[in-house]
């Protein structure tokens, strides 16, 4: 029980600036238009800047990270592809079949994940997090929107996916720092300041944005939320826990390990419910997913963080 609390406490902070948007909203200190401008200076400027710098101060290596790559990408199909066999069991729409693609497997491993992997294990779970952010978005952009769009229209908008992959800022980001990180820019370097002063401002930025958003949802009924807090169940302790089974079969160190199921936990992200309204999907079940996962997060991560660091 003390490792919770302490868990809780180190995270507590992160939580208390979404609390802290949840309250702007709520007494017209803001408004949802809010949500778009400080997302898209996340997205644009903030994580690429942060990526591209963390990126540029490694020593990147594909073969020392396979098996963090190998595993979390056999997670993340397997994820994807349980949103066919739930879909058929519970007889949902296509709709909610297709957001459950999404739902499944992308938590909010880049708002909310990277401040909580750096807040319980400091500056040197930057790398693994940064590789496990660019895996995810990677995934998301290719093999969902694949899935998605072959499930709805029965074929496949190459074009299309490969202008996301191609403009996506994040994605660019991980391309230009991998190429950057054999330059040895310079720590010191204007440059590399000023990213980094920028990268400092992303996590309130992204946090208040996610509470100002979590504020401006509709309550409804309970009867509503019952699948919901079934799914938010689903991919923040089951899905984790077969996962974290599975890597003490690997050669993973615990630093990685930790932060893979550490991700693999959080809430559902920001960026798949974007994507569940761009394609037309079950935009109130996805909303509802992200205000009632980032709720029981308070609680099931510091569970987690205790469980991985005993």
């Amino acid at each position: 029980m003390t490792s919770f609390f302490l868990a809780l406490t180190t995270i507590l902070p992160l939580f208390l600036v979404i609390f802290f948007g949840i309250l702007m909203i709520r007494l017209g200190a803001a408004s949802v238009a809010w949500v778009d401008i400080l997302n898209k200076y996340a997205l644009k400027i903030g994580f690429p800047a942060l990526i591209f710098a963390a990126l540029a101060k490694m020593d990147f290596s594909f073969a020392d990270n396979a098996t963090l790559i190998v595993s979390n990408s056999l997670f993340l199909i397997g994820c994807m592809l349980m949103a066919f066999p739930i879909g058929f069991l519970f007889k949902t729409t296509l709709k909610t079949k297709q957001t459950l693609i999404l739902v499944l497997a992308f938590g909010n491993i880049t708002y909310l994940g990277i401040p909580v992997l750096l807040s319980t294990m400091g500056q040197a779970s930057m790398e693994t997090a940064i590789i496990l952010t660019s895996l995810y978005l990677f995934w998301m952009f290719s093999l969902a929107l694949v899935l998605i769009e072959v499930t709805g229209e029965g074929k496949i908008h190459y074009k299309t996916l490969g202008i996301k992959l191609a403009t996506n800022p994040l994605l660019v980001a991980v391309f230009l720092g991998i190429l950057a990180s054999g330059l040895n820019i310079p720590s010191t370097s204007g440059l590399m300041k000023s990213l980094d002063l920028i990268a400092q401002s992303v996590t309130a930025v992204v946090l208040l944005s996610l509470g100002i958003f979590m504020g401006s949802q509709s309550i409804g009924s309970i009867r509503e939320w019952v699948p919901v807090l079934g799914l938010s169940l689903l991919i923040m302790v089951i899905f984790p826990g077969i996962f974290y089974l599975f890597l003490q079969g690997t050669s993973m160190e615990q630093l990685p390990m930790t932060c893979s199921v550490l991700d693999a936990a959080m809430p559902m992200g920001l960026t798949a419910y974007a994507l569940t309204q761009q394609y037309g999907l079950n935009v109130k079940l996805a909303g509802r997913l992200v205000l009632l996962s980032t709720f029981l997060a308070i609680f099931i991560l510091p569970a987690w963080i205790a469980f991985l660091t005993l």
